[in-house]
């Protein structure tokens, strides 16, 4: 008895394809990190370094063209310097005390908080000076 084998080829198969949503989102995602990785005066080839992958795995998340890992996600952030929250762009909104329009106050914290990094610690140095002169003046009266 004779038996043959018989050899079937297949295509590699990819991950799962991703809807237009999760894709635009995976895009998204991939300009923040470039934005804060450059905000953070860190290379591509640092980041990947960091965090113990290719640099051409943080250029085709960059891009938008590969998934990053959900494991790996916290360390980005804390590299970054970012929150969790932060990184996946989700806005975290402040419970209000009150009924009605947003104060001043929390209306030029909220853009604030879009800035980027160095210019949040730039605006926050101007603060903390004018701050600390209010407050002399407060004591010198």
């Amino acid at each position: 008895m004779v038996i043959k084998s018989q050899v079937i080829r297949t295509q590699p198969t990819m991950a799962a394809s991703i809807s237009s949503e999760e894709q635009v989102f995976m895009t998204e995602l991939g300009n923040r990190i470039s934005i804060l990785r450059k905000d953070a005066g860190l290379t591509q080839v640092q980041l990947a370094q960091a965090l113990n992958v290719s640099q051409q795995a943080v250029q085709s998340w960059e891009a938008g063209r590969r998934r990053i890992q959900i494991s790996i996600l916290p360390t980005v952030a804390k590299i970054l310097s970012v929150s969790l929250e932060g990184l996946l762009g989700e806005e975290t909104l402040m419970s209000p005390r009150k009924r009605g329009p947003a104060s001043r106050l929390e209306q030029q914290i909220q853009v604030i908080s879009q800035l980027p990094k160095s210019k949040q610690k730039f605006v926050s140095e101007m603060l903390d000076a004018v701050i600390a002169q209010a407050q002399q003046a407060g004591t010198d009266s």
